[in-house]
Protein backbone atom coordinates (compact mmCIF):
# COMPACT_ATOMS: atom_id res chain seq x y z
CA UNK A 1 0.00 0.00 0.00
CA UNK A 2 2.52 2.40 1.03
CA UNK A 3 4.64 0.96 -2.35
CA UNK A 4 2.16 2.43 -4.60
CA UNK A 5 1.23 5.46 -2.82
CA UNK A 6 5.22 6.64 -2.98
CA UNK A 7 5.26 5.25 -6.87
CA UNK A 8 6.99 8.36 -8.97
CA UNK A 9 6.36 7.51 -12.77
CA UNK A 10 7.84 8.66 -15.87
CA UNK A 11 6.15 10.34 -18.82
CA UNK A 12 7.10 8.90 -22.02
CA UNK A 13 8.82 11.79 -23.13
CA UNK A 14 10.89 11.31 -19.15
CA UNK A 15 11.48 7.93 -19.93
CA UNK A 16 13.03 8.38 -23.37
CA UNK A 17 15.58 11.15 -22.00
CA UNK A 18 16.36 9.27 -19.12
CA UNK A 19 17.19 6.62 -21.50
CA UNK A 20 19.15 9.02 -23.33
CA UNK A 21 23.12 9.23 -22.84
CA UNK A 22 23.67 11.36 -25.81
CA UNK A 23 21.37 14.76 -25.23
CA UNK A 24 23.07 15.39 -21.22
CA UNK A 25 26.57 14.71 -23.36
CA UNK A 26 25.92 17.08 -25.77
CA UNK A 27 24.84 19.83 -23.18
CA UNK A 28 28.25 19.75 -21.39
CA UNK A 29 29.63 19.79 -24.63
CA UNK A 30 27.92 23.25 -25.41
CA UNK A 31 28.34 24.77 -21.96
CA UNK A 32 32.22 23.98 -22.75
CA UNK A 33 32.16 25.90 -25.80
CA UNK A 34 30.74 28.88 -24.15
CA UNK A 35 33.08 29.40 -21.32
CA UNK A 36 35.61 28.61 -24.19
CA UNK A 37 34.24 31.50 -26.28
CA UNK A 38 33.87 33.74 -23.13
CA UNK A 39 37.50 33.01 -21.94
CA UNK A 40 38.66 34.30 -25.69
CA UNK A 41 36.38 37.27 -25.67
CA UNK A 42 37.66 37.97 -21.76
CA UNK A 43 41.33 38.02 -23.33
CA UNK A 44 39.82 41.15 -26.00
CA UNK A 45 37.91 43.01 -23.24
CA UNK A 46 41.20 42.77 -21.50
CA UNK A 47 42.83 44.71 -24.32
CA UNK A 48 40.14 47.46 -24.78
CA UNK A 49 40.49 48.75 -21.00
CA UNK A 50 43.78 48.65 -20.90
CA UNK A 51 43.97 50.79 -24.60
CA UNK A 52 41.39 53.39 -22.28
CA UNK A 53 42.92 53.06 -18.89
CA UNK A 54 43.75 56.19 -18.15
CA UNK A 55 40.00 57.65 -19.32
CA UNK A 56 38.07 54.93 -16.88
CA UNK A 57 37.32 54.35 -13.13
CA UNK A 58 40.47 52.66 -11.24
CA UNK A 59 37.49 50.70 -9.87
CA UNK A 60 37.66 48.57 -13.40
CA UNK A 61 41.19 47.62 -12.44
CA UNK A 62 40.83 46.06 -9.14
CA UNK A 63 39.44 43.41 -9.18
CA UNK A 64 39.96 40.28 -11.55
CA UNK A 65 37.49 38.82 -13.88
CA UNK A 66 34.85 35.46 -13.64
CA UNK A 67 33.61 32.94 -15.03
CA UNK A 68 30.69 31.34 -13.43
CA UNK A 69 28.21 28.79 -13.75
CA UNK A 70 24.74 27.44 -12.64
CA UNK A 71 21.93 24.62 -13.41
CA UNK A 72 18.75 26.65 -12.32
CA UNK A 73 18.32 30.87 -13.00
CA UNK A 74 14.49 30.08 -13.83
CA UNK A 75 14.93 26.67 -13.43
CA UNK A 76 17.81 26.77 -16.64
CA UNK A 77 21.23 26.34 -16.96
CA UNK A 78 23.48 29.36 -17.36
CA UNK A 79 26.62 31.27 -17.63
CA UNK A 80 28.17 34.30 -16.23
CA UNK A 81 31.21 36.28 -17.26
CA UNK A 82 31.86 39.59 -15.33
CA UNK A 83 34.11 41.84 -16.49
CA UNK A 84 35.19 44.34 -14.45
CA UNK A 85 33.52 43.21 -11.55
CA UNK A 86 33.50 45.65 -8.84
CA UNK A 87 30.85 45.44 -5.92
CA UNK A 88 31.15 46.51 -3.06
CA UNK A 89 28.41 47.30 -0.32
CA UNK A 90 27.94 51.09 -1.43
CA UNK A 91 29.69 50.47 -4.63
CA UNK A 92 28.71 48.40 -8.08
CA UNK A 93 30.73 49.05 -11.43
CA UNK A 94 30.43 45.46 -13.23
CA UNK A 95 29.67 44.61 -17.01
CA UNK A 96 28.00 41.03 -17.19
CA UNK A 97 27.51 38.78 -19.77
CA UNK A 98 24.93 35.92 -19.54
CA UNK A 99 24.55 33.20 -21.71
CA UNK A 100 21.14 31.54 -20.51
CA UNK A 101 20.00 27.80 -22.07
CA UNK A 102 16.76 28.29 -23.94
CA UNK A 103 16.54 32.12 -23.98
CA UNK A 104 19.79 34.21 -25.18
CA UNK A 105 23.02 36.07 -24.62
CA UNK A 106 22.92 39.14 -23.17
CA UNK A 107 25.26 41.76 -21.46
CA UNK A 108 24.61 44.20 -19.04
CA UNK A 109 26.31 47.75 -17.29
CA UNK A 110 25.20 47.72 -13.31
CA UNK A 111 26.53 50.77 -11.41
CA UNK A 112 25.30 52.32 -7.91
CA UNK A 113 27.21 54.86 -6.02
CA UNK A 114 29.73 57.01 -7.21
CA UNK A 115 29.98 54.74 -10.30
CA UNK A 116 26.42 55.51 -11.10
CA UNK A 117 26.76 59.30 -10.35
CA UNK A 118 29.71 59.96 -12.61
CA UNK A 119 28.27 57.86 -15.54
CA UNK A 120 24.53 59.83 -15.25
CA UNK A 121 25.98 62.45 -17.54
CA UNK A 122 27.13 59.96 -20.57
CA UNK A 123 23.87 57.93 -20.06
CA UNK A 124 22.09 61.42 -20.80
CA UNK A 125 24.39 62.73 -23.59
CA UNK A 126 23.83 59.32 -25.48
CA UNK A 127 20.06 58.86 -24.72
CA UNK A 128 19.40 58.62 -28.82
CA UNK A 129 22.38 56.38 -29.35
CA UNK A 130 21.53 53.99 -26.41
CA UNK A 131 17.70 53.97 -28.36
CA UNK A 132 18.95 53.32 -31.77
CA UNK A 133 21.31 50.18 -30.71
CA UNK A 134 17.99 48.45 -28.86
CA UNK A 135 19.23 49.48 -25.03
CA UNK A 136 16.89 48.13 -22.35
CA UNK A 137 16.93 49.89 -19.24
CA UNK A 138 16.07 47.71 -15.47
CA UNK A 139 12.97 48.99 -14.30
CA UNK A 140 13.07 46.16 -11.07
CA UNK A 141 14.53 47.04 -7.82
CA UNK A 142 16.21 44.08 -7.64
CA UNK A 143 19.64 44.44 -10.01
CA UNK A 144 20.08 40.70 -9.53
CA UNK A 145 17.44 39.44 -12.43
CA UNK A 146 18.43 39.07 -15.53
CA UNK A 147 15.48 38.54 -18.02
CA UNK A 148 14.00 40.74 -20.14
CA UNK A 149 9.87 40.74 -18.80
CA UNK A 150 8.32 43.65 -19.27
CA UNK A 151 8.54 43.82 -14.84
CA UNK A 152 12.31 43.82 -14.84
CA UNK A 153 13.11 45.87 -18.28
CA UNK A 154 11.60 48.16 -20.54
CA UNK A 155 13.70 49.13 -24.06
CA UNK A 156 15.11 52.37 -23.70
CA UNK A 157 13.08 53.71 -26.93
CA UNK A 158 9.47 53.12 -25.41
CA UNK A 159 11.14 55.93 -23.18
CA UNK A 160 11.25 59.71 -23.36
CA UNK A 161 14.56 61.61 -22.52
CA UNK A 162 12.80 63.07 -19.20
CA UNK A 163 11.13 59.69 -18.28
CA UNK A 164 14.95 58.25 -18.58
CA UNK A 165 16.03 60.77 -16.61
CA UNK A 166 13.74 60.40 -13.97
CA UNK A 167 14.25 56.23 -14.09
CA UNK A 168 18.41 56.37 -13.84
CA UNK A 169 18.74 59.38 -11.57
CA UNK A 170 16.29 58.31 -8.89
CA UNK A 171 16.43 55.03 -8.18
CA UNK A 172 19.61 53.39 -6.26
CA UNK A 173 21.76 51.69 -9.29
CA UNK A 174 21.20 51.80 -12.81
CA UNK A 175 21.58 48.56 -14.99
CA UNK A 176 21.01 48.66 -18.86
CA UNK A 177 21.51 45.73 -21.07
CA UNK A 178 21.01 44.53 -24.49
CA UNK A 179 20.25 40.61 -25.87
CA UNK A 180 20.77 37.99 -28.91
CA UNK A 181 19.01 35.17 -29.56
CA UNK A 182 20.36 32.19 -29.53
CA UNK A 183 19.60 31.17 -33.02
CA UNK A 184 22.76 34.16 -33.96
CA UNK A 185 24.81 31.76 -32.38
CA UNK A 186 28.18 32.67 -34.86
CA UNK A 187 27.31 36.88 -34.34
CA UNK A 188 27.82 36.07 -30.24
CA UNK A 189 31.12 37.08 -30.32
CA UNK A 190 31.05 40.47 -32.07
CA UNK A 191 27.95 41.02 -30.28
CA UNK A 192 29.28 40.58 -26.93
CA UNK A 193 32.58 42.77 -28.05
CA UNK A 194 31.04 45.94 -29.60
CA UNK A 195 28.74 46.25 -26.54
CA UNK A 196 31.44 46.18 -24.19
CA UNK A 197 32.98 49.02 -26.47
CA UNK A 198 29.65 50.94 -25.93
CA UNK A 199 29.48 49.72 -22.05
CA UNK A 200 33.38 51.48 -21.80
CA UNK A 201 32.79 54.19 -23.46
CA UNK A 202 29.75 55.28 -21.37
CA UNK A 203 32.46 54.97 -18.10
CA UNK A 204 34.81 57.13 -19.18
CA UNK A 205 35.64 60.23 -17.81
CA UNK A 206 37.09 62.18 -20.56
CA UNK A 207 38.05 61.52 -24.20
CA UNK A 208 40.91 61.99 -26.16
CA UNK A 209 39.99 65.22 -28.22
CA UNK A 210 37.25 66.00 -26.45
CA UNK A 211 35.47 62.98 -28.42
CA UNK A 212 31.75 62.42 -27.31
CA UNK A 213 29.02 59.57 -27.95
CA UNK A 214 29.46 55.95 -28.36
Amino acid sequence: MIANKTKITLSAKELELVCNIDWILTKHTIINKVVQQFSEVLVIMQEITEQHKPYLPKEIFTKDAKISKGENYKGLPYIILDYPRYFEKEETLAIRTLFWWGNFFSTSLQLAGNAKEAAVPNLLTNFLQLQQQEYWLCVSDNPWQHHFEEDNFVPIHSLTHTGFRAFITKKPFIKIGKKIDLQQWDATALFVVQSFIEMINLLKTSCPGDEKGL
